[in-house]
């Protein structure tokens, strides 16, 4: 929206120079102040103004607007957090009298089953683990950590949901060891 002030609107604006100054060529401090609080109160992209002494083009860009960026595209899905207090029912329940061992977070962060929406879970109930075998993912500050078990064995339970928010040293798997 380029608008140009007219030689009405020109007319409207301090006179370019007065009776007292007839030899100035310069605009006074007041009336480049005045030019500047008229242009920012019309809403005017452009203007200009020419007397006998003086040839002024006055343009600005126009207000741009503002996108919110949104953060780096990450390889798992961003899902509302929504907290609850795990049941208590749900403690490692161990099956007729075998021992298991409880893979707990190493951190804060968002728990993830697979490394991308498209792909199985790493691990789910009944499969077999080992020593070392990444379990999960847990995305703390943007950073994928990779969650490895500290045993061999069966996993008995999951107890996290896909896109959960997960504590430090929270129960994340119930492995029946070898």
């Amino acid at each position: 929206m380029s608008k140009k002030i007219t030689s009405k609107a020109k007319s409207k604006l301090s006179p370019a120079k007065s009776e007292s100054q007839p030899n100035s060529t310069a605009m006074n401090t007041s009336e480049i102040r005045s030019l500047i609080d008229f242009i920012s109160q019309s809403g005017l992209n452009e203007v200009d103004i020419e007397t006998k002494e003086l040839k002024l083009h006055v343009k600005r860009e126009p207000d741009q607007k503002v996108f919110k960026s949104s953060p780096a595209p990450v390889a798992a899905p961003v899902a509302p957090v929504t907290v609850s207090a795990p049941p208590k029912a749900e403690k490692a329940a161990p099956a007729a009298g075998k021992k298991t061992v409880e893979v707990k977070s190493p951190m804060i962060g968002t728990f993830y089953r697979s490394s991308n929406p498209d792909t199985p879970p790493f691990v789910s109930v009944g499969d077999k683990i080992s020593k070392g075998q990444t379990v999960c993912i847990i995305e703390a500050m943007k950073l994928f950590n990779e969650i490895e078990s500290e045993v061999s064995g069966t996993v008995v339970k999951v107890n996290l949901e896909n896109a959960s928010p997960v504590e430090y040293d929270q129960v994340l798997f119930v492995v029946e060891p070898d």
